[in-house]
């Protein structure tokens, strides 16, 4: 056998381990869990950080925080939507009180040069922008009111879709009938209904709400992920009737280790993880801003693995400590369960 027939043949032996690795692989492609990911992807959860875990910090602004989570070693920003326009440079903020309910809405004016900038800047420093989180209420029995919360979830998948984030954090929004948050979070986010409304009234309010902004959603590529927060996805039940009613792999599940405040938490979670296409992570040190509760990461993990959840883990730093210490250690703890 001369040179070129001894190259050949080693050729054609690559050639043919190489066509049955990617038959393999292409088969572990096929293998869709309702996650969108595969049954044999196993590598580490990608780590975040909501720009929330730094709220507290006076004055800070979304470059800083793009910089303290490069500094702390993070993959990804979350961004909330409120504390960006903080800083006078992204927009303006209009507030107004809700009819009924007192709680505040909320409309911005956004600087496109400002998100461009944001981008480059986040880019610069191998920060992914990961997520935008929004606040809306679709439960009011007021079409109008409905419409303009609509309107600024639209406005927010824009400015998602500007920034190159994927996922919008999306709420149910609540009755508003309690008598501040702190009485709210007493009661474990549990709240009255409007008198002579029920629950049964205020979901097709929040499924046609949803239902009106999909389109666009999907016409930008970006996610609506909805978070188990208060009102009706308070608990898995309420979420995962939601995803049920819409059935549109735009719409998935925002799953929060802290929102979950009845014994039986982790059977939730369970529910909740292959909906999944985020999780935030919560931490109390220094003792909890509204409660404390303890959360087994090992297991939260278990769980996340059993669905096959290969997306982001952000960290939501929600504690009395000084925030920049605090979320070091919180990102150290997760990296040792994971």
């Amino acid at each position: 056998m001369n040179r070129r027939e001894m190259l050949g043949t080693a050729f054609c032996a690559a050639a043919l381990a190489s066509t049955g690795t990617l038959r393999a692989e292409e088969n572990e492609v096929k293998n869709e869990t309702t996650t969108g990911t595969t049954a044999a992807f196993r590598r580490p959860n990608p780590l975040a950080v909501s720009s929330y875990s730094f709220f507290r910090i006076a004055r800070s602004t979304m470059e800083q925080c793009v910089h303290w989570a490069a500094e702390m070693g993070f993959s990804g920003l979350e961004i909330l939507e409120k504390q960006m326009y903080l800083n006078p440079k992204a927009g303006k903020i209009t507030s107004s009180v809700v009819p009924g309910g007192g709680q505040m809405f909320q409309t911005y004016e956004t600087n496109p040069q400002y998100l461009q900038e944001l981008k480059r800047i986040a880019f610069l420093n191998g920060i992914d922008l990961c997520g935008y989180a929004t606040h809306q209420s679709f439960v009011h029995p007021d079409k109008e009111f409905r419409q303009k919360n609509i309107d600024t979830t639209i406005a927010g998948i824009e400015t998602a879709y500007a920034l190159g984030i994927p996922v919008l954090r999306v709420n149910t929004g609540r009755w508003g009938t309690s008598k501040d948050f702190q009485d709210l979070m007493n009661n474990k986010g549990v709240e009255p209904p409007m008198e002579g409304y029920s629950e049964d009234d205020a979901f097709p309010w929040v499924v046609e709400s949803i239902e009106k902004c999909l389109p666009v959603a999907e016409k930008c590529g970006v996610i609506l992920g909805l978070e188990n927060h208060w009102g009706l996805a308070r608990r898995a039940e309420g979420a995962i009737k939601l995803i049920n009613a819409l059935q549109s792999p735009w719409f998935r599940v925002i799953l929060d280790t802290g929102n979950l405040l009845d014994d039986d938490r982790y059977e939730q979670m369970a529910q909740l993880a292959p909906h999944s296409c985020f999780v935030h992570a919560k931490f109390y040190h220094g003792g909890g801003v509204w409660y404390s509760i303890p959360i087994d990461y090992e297991r939260v993990f278990k769980i996340l693995g059993e669905a096959n959840f290969a997306g982001y883990i952000s960290v939501e730093y929600e504690g009395r400590a000084n925030p920049l210490s605090a979320v070091r250690e919180a990102r150290k703890e997760l990296m040792e369960s994971l």
